[in-house]
């Protein structure tokens, strides 16, 4: 469950909530990931195609995918999205609705225990008495000659013994008796002049039957496969299942994103066997990073953002007799107010290490640091500050909702109202309370209650511009666009100097295609901010996205978003969207560059996983287009049929 924020205009689960962060349109965050939420697939498999075509945006749909690979060569299928006929639809119907089961037992390299049929032609070769393949038990490979007879043979009669070899291996995986294949398939290649891929493609499989399994010897003969004829997805999924099985994710997602290509997106189970290594590998890599890198500040947006979504109160004052932690604290509060939050964080922890005589300051300088620490990320450490500023001072309020903040992050939303019943029973009054457990309401999509702690909270105190513009947004949320509109309108009129209403009232008109009336509030939102400190850079985004998808104009966004980073180096819904402006540009290698820096500015581990998977993804693209660049063509006529 995601923390509660205030205008931080960012909703997604992992981050904090700010009102009209959540507006109708989701969130501008969520309106930049849009192309990665609802078209998944593009992003994780289809980046290839945006780079070979240079085009904008294409979308292959899941409805129209191809079956899954069975275990079986010859499975793979080349019709082009959209072509199938009215009995293939139905198969695959068929297919996707065993789609879980096939794909654990793909996992754990059980798709090869059907019967194994070639899939690449075999050249003719000339008449020659066949050998015999019938497979004995005792002495199978008797009658195979001595290395002196087949160096008299030609090679036309060598290549005939070692397809015949290779169909006696067929029949003893049949059997289940992989060994005794492994030792066919193997004179097979022994024994024949023209190496063909076939035989080490099927000796691999014979490899992950084994008990335990040798992943090690799959990976290196479908190595030699591949080499013989690199586009033979039997042999590319065969390694991909097997690297997968030996921890090397990397390598498998490399591997599963070739086969779903070459497969013109029709392989299902490649396709998600693609997103689960992501996943795999994401999470891997983001846990290491989580357990070695400092602790970081997010971007002063983010920071004005959820400090914003509380009303202020009095600054701590020096006691009679001050200590050197009182006058430390208090450096800690100048600093907040200047927006020095580096140095604020700094004082903070000067101050607690240092002692602070009065409680009530020490309650302060707790309820400070737990804050920081929860804009950090360290979620339970925040919890802990939070707690100790409520031993010290039971009836500190705003400590009690910030804690209830704690616990919805941390996924406890029965500690969370009971912060919230513990707030009221100490001051009822308090505004803030119904504005944050409304944010609550909000995003447990319970409207009714959210607007209800909406009015409740307006009705305490009317001056507070970001109850107003979330109930406006929740009233969206359910339908009611005209009461919506309507009292965003009458708050643009109570509030004329703030620029926060005509940055959300522009993301309204922007979620109903109103884009000329969308740009000209956020050029208004940009006007009335431009002497803020510090300044709201979310209008810029906004209006990059409003160009984008109105007159397609990447290069006007991505200067707006360029801007915004020149205001805030991270501001993380810039970076974002300038990933998804390079993508749609086909510029593989610069959304790479901004992935990375998405990760960099990561607050959150679920933030960090989806910057990590996508730039994961797009990887496996760049590398695809380098081994296969003879697929470019295919890959740009293949964009234009989506």
């Amino acid at each position: 469950m995601a923390p509660i924020a205030p205008p931080a205009h960012i909703v997604t689960p992992s981050q904090p909530i700010a009102p009209p962060s959540t507006s109708a349109s989701g969130g501008l965050l969520t309106r930049t990931q849009k192309f990665i939420e609802e078209n998944q697939r593009l992003i994780l498999l289809g980046c290839a195609v945006l780079a070979a075509s240079g085009a904008g945006y294409y979308l292959y749909s899941t409805k129209s995918s191809g079956a899954g690979p069975s275990g079986d060569a010859g499975s793979s299928s080349s019709s082009a999205p959209g072509t199938s006929s009215s009995a293939k639809k139905n198969k695959k119907k068929k297919k996707k609705a065993s789609s879980s089961a096939k794909d654990e037992k793909y996992v754990k390299g059980e798709g090869d225990k059907g019967p194994l049929l070639e899939e690449i032609e075999q050249p003719k070769e000339k008449k020659v008495e066949k050998v015999e393949t019938e497979v004995k038990e005792e002495g199978f490979l008797a009658d195979v000659p001595d290395a002196t007879t087949l160096e008299s043979m030609d090679e036309s009669a060598r290549n005939t013994l070692g397809a015949s070899l290779k169909d006696r291996g067929n029949k003893l995986y049949s059997k289940k008796d992989f060994h005794k294949a492994v030792e066919c398939y193997t004179k097979a290649i022994e024994v024949s002049i023209r190496k063909d891929a076939v035989f080490f493609s099927n000796r691999a499989a014979c490899y992950t039957n084994f008990s335990p399994p040798e992943y090690t010897k799959c990976v290196a003969d479908c190595d030699e496969a591949l080499k013989l004829d690199k586009t033979y997805v039997k042999a590319l999924k065969r390694r991909a299942t097997a690297l997968e099985n030996l921890g090397r994710d990397e390598e498998a997602v490399r591997d599963f994103t070739a086969t779903t290509i070459i497969e013109r997106f029709q392989d299902e189970q490649a396709a998600m066997s693609v997103e689960r290594c992501l996943k795999k590998l994401a999470q891997k890599k983001a846990k290491d990073i989580l357990e070695t890198r400092e602790p970081k500040l997010p971007s002063p947006t983010f920071i004005s953002a959820y400090l914003s979504a509380f009303r202020p109160h009095l600054k701590p004052t020096l006691p009679e007799n001050p200590s050197q932690g009182d006058q430390t604290l208090l450096l800690a509060f100048d600093a907040l107010e200047a927006a020095d939050y580096s140095h604020a964080v700094s004082f903070v922890n000067e101050a607690i290490d240092q002692g602070i005589s009065s409680k009530d300051n020490e309650a302060e300088g707790y309820n400070l640091r737990g804050t920081f620490k929860f804009l950090i990320g360290d979620s339970e450490g925040a919890r802990q500050d939070l707690q100790k500023s409520l031993d010290i001072k039971p009836d500190f309020v705003q400590s009690w909702v910030k804690i209830a903040s704690v616990h919805m992050e941390l996924g406890d939303s029965a500690s969370a109202f009971g912060d919230f019943e513990a707030a009221i029973r100490h001051n009822a009054d308090d505004p803030d309370i119904y504005y944050h457990r409304g944010q609550v309401y909000f995003i447990m999509q319970e409207f009714d209650k959210a607007i209800a702690d909406y009015n409740k909270s307006t009705a305490l105190d009317g001056s507070f511009i970001f109850t107003h513009i979330q109930a406006a947004v929740a009233q969206y949320k359910q339908g009611n666009v005209g009461s919506s509109m309507a009292a965003f309108r009458r708050i643009l009129k109570e509030f004329p100097d703030k620029g926060e209403p005509s940055n959300y009232y522009g993301e309204l008109l922007l979620d109903q295609q109103k884009f000329q009336e969308s740009l000209e509030r956020f050029d208004r939102s940009i006007e009335l901010d431009k002497d803020r400190k510090p300044r709201n850079v979310l209008p810029f985004v906004n209006k990059a996205l409003a160009l984008f998808q109105w007159k397609q104009d990447i290069v006007g966004a991505d200067e707006l978003c360029q801007k915004a980073l020149e205001i805030d180096p991270e501001c993380d819904v810039a970076v974002a969207t300038l990933a998804q402006l390079s993508l749609q540009q086909g510029k593989i290698d610069e959304a790479i560059k901004w992935f990375e820096k998405s990760a960099q500015l990561a607050r959150t581990e679920g933030e960090l996983v989806n910057a990590i998977t996508y730039e994961h993804a797009s990887k496996a693209q760049v590398q695809f287009l380098k081994n296969y660049p003879e697929f470019a063509e295919r890959l740009s006529q293949m964009a234009q049929g989506m």
